[in-house]
């Protein structure tokens, strides 16, 4: 790592998590110390008041941008995937901070988080919006990297043919000692802001919010979590739970639940809601605890399985060691949630999430937030021949009419033919075919 030019606190962060890690530390969190969160503030959105709008001027946006979408076989930041009318993610991310600024009157900084895969192309794609930038403040920041480790023996892997496999992103987890050591936390603080608002780049839901901002400012927290309502498309995302021994927020992730309880972790009944990865911090609460411990804030240990080919898995396995951004819920005193519409959490994970924001349950308004038409939003499952973007491609290439639709199971090898509609509940079957042109699906 210090041949790479890696600095002093992830060297130091790495080498904690790796002592855990040959301990026989695996991050698990087991069902029977832990407790659900049922009864959450509840949080409407409204026309914003003075004192939200005081706040939000106060806020800066902050996006994680490192995800090369490797399960959907892309090489590029996911952000760079086109979503609606040839716009990609980060287009219509950048859009809607341009639009709250222009609407509210604030200056509204965005910052991305970049891991060292994903920096240069997507820089290339912002000089298309010249007035996004914020004189004095920096437009991202570059997550660190550190070696994969060989599960056989926990030795960092070595792969000639392609040495850049040999390193990964240490999960989001690092965006905190990140804002510190880059400067960006220093440079947030002196120029005014106290606020920030943070979440996947990918979640075009999670939109620049004034109410929220005042919410948060109310609420005297140092850290919010955003949770939202479960749906069966979610049911495997992170949530938060209680922990019986101290009584503290914690995060649990599918990562860290043991293969035989799953069933409870799925369970929506007993755990209603999921995590949205939406976060608010108070930055200088922030840099209090991360000035307190010199960086290394002990977020608990993500152990991840992998292949150091992510896209080829007869390559040796390792592990990748990481943290959650989310998990910084039990590292702040005070830390809270507050329960939120299903709107502001809207992933694209899979090909199916792509499918419904490529749809047309919802509308995109000039301030380019998607608002849904339908609720509850259907639920979209296709099989392996969709996972690559360019085999899903290849295959549905226009957007579907979901309007009608509870949901679409696509099962074999079926190729769509533009303005393809859907209504109840739809199975395609392993058989394969094509859907021509126009052709209305109902079951």
């Amino acid at each position: 790592m210090q041949a790479a030019g890696v600095s002093a606190t992830p060297q130091a962060i790495f080498a904690h998590y790796y002592d855990l890690l040959a301990a026989g530390a695996t991050g698990m969190v087991a069902e029977a110390s832990v407790e659900p969160v049922t009864a959450p503030d509840q949080f409407e959105d409204g026309p914003p008041g003075p004192a939200d709008l005081a706040a939000f001027g106060q806020t800066a946006i902050i996006r994680l941008n490192g995800g090369l979408g490797t399960s959907m076989g892309l090489h590029q930041a996911k952000t760079l995937l086109p979503v609606r009318d040839g716009l990609t993610f980060l287009d219509i991310l950048v859009r809607q901070v341009l639009a709250a600024r222009a609407t509210y009157g604030v200056p509204l900084p965005l910052v991305l988080l970049h891991s060292f895969s994903t920096r240069a192309d997507s820089l290339a794609a912002l000089k298309a919006y010249p007035e996004l930038p914020v004189p004095g403040l920096p437009l991202d920041m570059v997550q660190s990297q550190e070696p994969k480790l060989l599960q056989a023996d926990l030795t960092p892997v070595e792969w000639p043919a392609n040495p850049k496999l040999e390193w990964c992103p240490p999960g989001h987890g690092d965006l905190y000692p990140t804002l510190l050591d880059s400067g960006t936390l220093d440079a947030l603080l002196a120029a005014g802001y106290r606020y920030a608002s943070v979440s996947n780049s990918d979640n075009l839901g999670c939109v620049p919010s004034p109410r929220l901002a005042g919410w948060f400012a109310r609420s005297g927290a140092p850290y919010a979590a955003e949770i939202t309502l479960r749906t069966t498309m979610d049911l495997k995302g992170g949530h938060v739970v209680r922990r019986k021994a101290d009584g503290r927020l914690i995060l649990r992730e599918t990562a860290q639940t043991l293969p035989e309880e799953m069933h409870f972790f799925t369970d929506a009944a007993k755990h209603p809601y999921t995590h949205t990865n939406n976060l608010w911090f108070d930055l200088q609460a922030v840099k209090d605890k991360l000035v307190a411990t010199g960086g290394v804030l002990g977020l608990p240990l993500i152990r991840n399985a992998k292949t150091v080919d992510p896209t080829d898995k007869a390559t040796p396995k390792v592990f990748q060691i990481e943290s959650a951004m989310g998990a910084g819920i039990e590292v702040f005193e005070g830390a809270t949630v507050v329960a939120v519409p299903r709107d502001r959490f809207l992933p694209v994970k899979t090909t199916n999430e792509l499918t419904l924001l490529r749809s047309d349950i919802y509308d995109w308004g000039q301030d380019w937030i998607p608002r849904p038409v339908v609720r509850p939003a259907p639920v979209v499952t296709l099989g392996p021949v969709y996972t690559h973007i360019t085999d899903y491609e290849a295959r549905l290439s226009h957007g579907l009419g979901l309007r009608q639709a509870r949901s679409l199971t696509v099962e074999g090898d079926w190729s769509f033919g533009a303005g393809v509609t859907v209504a109840g509940d739809v199975r395609l079957g392993t058989e394969g075919g094509v859907i021509a042109p126009g052709s209305r699906l109902a079951g």
